[in-house]
């Protein structure tokens, strides 16, 4: 009886704590460019200086600095893509409000924040109060493109050294801050901040501290990228409708409630006891996945619901093949303790194989795929780390508690007939 207690308990403490935190999760739950509208901007990109070029380089440079200048707005998953050799293209999901003032109001606050360069400073804090650093000494400009390298120092330590266009800008600003902070900012977000150890002289200096190599390269990178000779000019903006619609949207949710549901009934109409409580692991793992996407702060889109569609997909196998393993050796003549014990451990290595190589597609999806691609691969991994830890190892337990209550015993729970037992 406390076995059954026990299961009981879990169960409603899990939908509990569901019912409580769903309507929040919901409500929280960022939208997409293509499931809740927003802006589309064409860029034309120019050299700043008269005689330059746009490179493939510097256009993928500054296609990257508009995707992390509008990721630390807050704004939805922006799509970033170059097209030709001068231009880029950029959608932001953003809420462009009920009048036609409010939608005009913020597609040109999201304007004014993307078309201006990236703005790389070196700033000191002489003649600043409070300890702020409003004295900028350098500007992105100041330094040749593509300068900063990272380098190896003594005893393996990574650095980081640039080249700046005028030697003598740069020996004046460090002859006077011998000893103090010469911090980096981009677009004013505090990137680093080292110390001047000497006055610099001959157009080089060398930053030093970083732990790694990828948070050398990661500087060296900020560093480029604000010295980019490029500015844009925009083309054409547009304020982009959903591709569903809130209609199309309601209703594909409630094509997802359906089919949930007729998973459910079939669960438990052909696997009886497991079934039931894969149906409840099943809701869990839901729940759990939009739990992961909230505390993420991710933003669903498409792909990302066809990320979280095939999750489900992958969810109900590993419920049917452990169902389907419990079967087989209940039919070997087994006890229903010992089949249950057997087919979690046959099933286990086949289930998570068949993880793992999906895993390895995510990764591979994720590490080389951008944009909508990445946020398809994002929702996919995830959810096959919540499928293991809930469609794995919680009917287990759940089962596991129900069987050895002894209430559970008879084999017909299990959708076995007794004619199909053979005899040990």
């Amino acid at each position: 009886m406390k076995r059954i207690v026990a299961f009981v308990l879990v169960v409603l403490v899990s939908f509990g704590v569901m019912g409580v935190f769903t309507p929040g999760l919901l409500n929280g739950t960022k939208l997409g460019l293509d499931l809740k509208g927003g802006v589309e901007i064409l860029y034309e990109a120019h050299p700043l200086t008269e005689g330059g070029t746009v490179t493939k380089e510097s256009l993928t440079r500054t296609a990257l600095s508009l995707e992390q200048r509008a990721n630390r707005s807050g704004v939805a998953e922006p799509e970033v893509t170059t097209e030709g050799k001068n231009r880029i293209r950029l959608k932001i999901a953003v809420s462009t409000g009920e009048t036609a003032k409010e939608r005009d109001d913020a597609i040109q606050k999201i304007r004014d924040l993307m078309k201006r360069p990236a703005e790389l400073q070196f700033r000191s804090s002489v003649g600043c109060e409070g300890g702020e650093y409003c004295n900028v000494e350098l500007y992105g400009s100041d330094f040749k493109e593509g300068a900063a390298k990272v380098e190896i120092g003594d005893l393996n330590s990574y650095m980081v050294r640039i080249e700046v266009k005028d030697k003598q800008k740069l020996a004046d600003a460090s002859s006077k801050l011998v000893g103090k902070q010469l911090a980096i900012f981009l677009d004013d977000a505090l990137q680093s901040a080292p110390v001047v150890q000497q006055a610099l002289t001959d157009g080089t200096a060398v930053i030093t501290g970083q732990d790694s190599r990828q948070e050398a390269q990661d500087l060296a990178d900020i560093i480029n990228l604000g010295a980019l000779p490029l500015k844009l000019t925009e083309k054409y903006t547009q304020s982009v409708g959903a591709t569903l619609g809130q209609k199309a949207l309601e209703d594909t949710l409630f094509a997802g409630m359906l089919a949930s549901v007729i998973i459910l009934v079939f669960m438990i109409a052909v696997y009886r006891l497991p079934g039931f409580v894969g149906s409840i692991c099943l809701i869990v793992f839901v729940w759990v996945l939009l739990g992961v996407l909230y505390l993420m702060n991710a933003t669903l889109t498409l792909p990302g619901i066809a990320a979280f569609v095939l999750g489900v997909g992958i969810a109900v196998d590993a419920n049917i093949i452990t169902a389907e393993r419990i079967m087989e050796e209940l039919r070997s003549g087994k006890s229903i303790a010992s089949s249950l014990r057997a087919g979690a451990k046959n099933s286990f290595r086949t289930i998570i194989d068949a993880h793992l190589t999906s895993a390895i597609a995510g990764f591979v999806l994720l590490f080389m795929g951008h944009g909508i691609v990445k946020s398809f691969a994002v929702v996919f991994l995830w959810s096959i780390a919540v499928n293991i830890l809930t469609n794995v190892f919680l009917p287990r337990y759940l089962l596991n508690l129900l069987v050895k209550s002894s209430y559970f015993t008879k084999p017909k729970y299990y959708n076995v007939k007794e004619s199909e037992i053979s005899a040990l």
